[in-house]
């Protein structure tokens, strides 16, 4: 049998092409929700931006948008982004360090790229649902600057959500879950243990290798189900890097409209209104420009992940 191999009960795994999505100008790749596959464990959104090489021009400017019933958690590959919110937080994600920050009932904030730059900007933004029974906790914010790294046959973890291997992140998660960025040593093979209660999905950005014996690009995300207890991945001629997300399957319907996610469209209607009319979300001050209208309510929004 191949060494390189992952849990022989695994079975396949099957890869999600991401869409084109403008944010004003700035152009992502959305990996989720699509509709091949709408969350991973809590997981429920998933933008994948750069890598980007730019002069005196600021590449990422989003201006005050507001968000309840979930966390943001910010992941940079390289480069710098700077987040302020109508809490008054402030902070400068980098390669190595995590944003997060927790909607529960309302927040706004607002991304850009700081003054002080490298030019470089390659990165990920992430919401996780909340769960029902915390999905109307106060907002918070929490910036990481030193996160656990677990050091594996073949490469490296480093963990900014849940627990892995033995290892826990510091920022508090509301379900059982997992966010790592995975570092596959060239021309090696990165043994990694899993939660066979998880399902996992794993999005390759940078190098090429292979798993399980099928090349894996990072053009998709490759959802891998439940049930595995290890996973191994084999790097190309350069390290690979990856994301791999996982956590329990989340068994609460949700709906997502813009930047909410809620349960009813009723909730949905209260909270565009409510930031409509300046209620509930607070104000961004930090922030130089005017914030973001929300679009239109014209149509009603849909299960994120609709219930069999």
């Amino acid at each position: 049998m191949d060494p390189c191999t992952s849990d022989p009960v695994a079975g396949t795994f099957q890869p999600v092409g991401p869409i084109l999505a403008d944010l004003g100008g700035f152009t992502v790749r959305r990996f989720l929700p699509r509709r091949e596959r709408r969350m991973v464990g809590a997981w429920c959104f998933l933008d994948a931006f750069g890598p980007l090489t730019f002069g005196a021009k600021k590449v990422m400017d989003v201006p005050p948008h507001p968000h309840v019933g979930l966390q943001t958690v910010s992941w940079l590959a390289d480069g710098e982004v700077l987040h302020n919110d109508s809490l008054g937080a402030r902070a400068v994600a980098r390669p190595g360090t995590v944003n997060v920050m927790t909607a529960g009932r309302g927040i706004a904030h607002a991304e850009e790229t700081p003054a002080q730059n490298s030019g470089r900007l390659h990165g990920f933004q992430l919401w996780v649902a909340l769960p029902d029974a915390d999905r109307h906790v106060e907002p918070a914010f929490v910036h990481e600057a030193s996160l656990p790294t677990v050091e594996l046959a073949g490469g490296r973890a480093t963990l900014f959500a849940g627990a892995l291997a033995g290892a826990r992140a510091a920022t508090r998660m509301f379900s059982p879950i997992v966010g790592v960025e995975l570092t596959a040593a060239a021309e090696g093979c990165l043994h990694l243990p899993l939660d066979p209660e998880f399902e996992h999905a794993l999005l390759p950005f940078e190098g090429h290798g292979d798993l399980d014996g099928q090349s894996v690009a990072s053009d998709a995300l490759y959802y891998l189900g439940t049930g595995r207890r290890a996973l191994a991945l084999r790097a190309g001629s350069w390290p690979l890097r990856a994301l791999l997300l996982g956590g329990v399957p989340f068994r609460e319907t949700i709906l997502m409209w813009w930047n909410f996610v809620a349960r009813t469209p009723d909730e949905v209607r209260e909270a565009r209104e409510d930031w409509q009319a300046g209620r509930r979300f607070g104000e961004v001050r930090a922030y130089a420009g005017a914030r973001l209208d929300a679009p239109p309510l014209a149509a009603r929004p849909v299960p994120a992940n609709p219930m069999s």
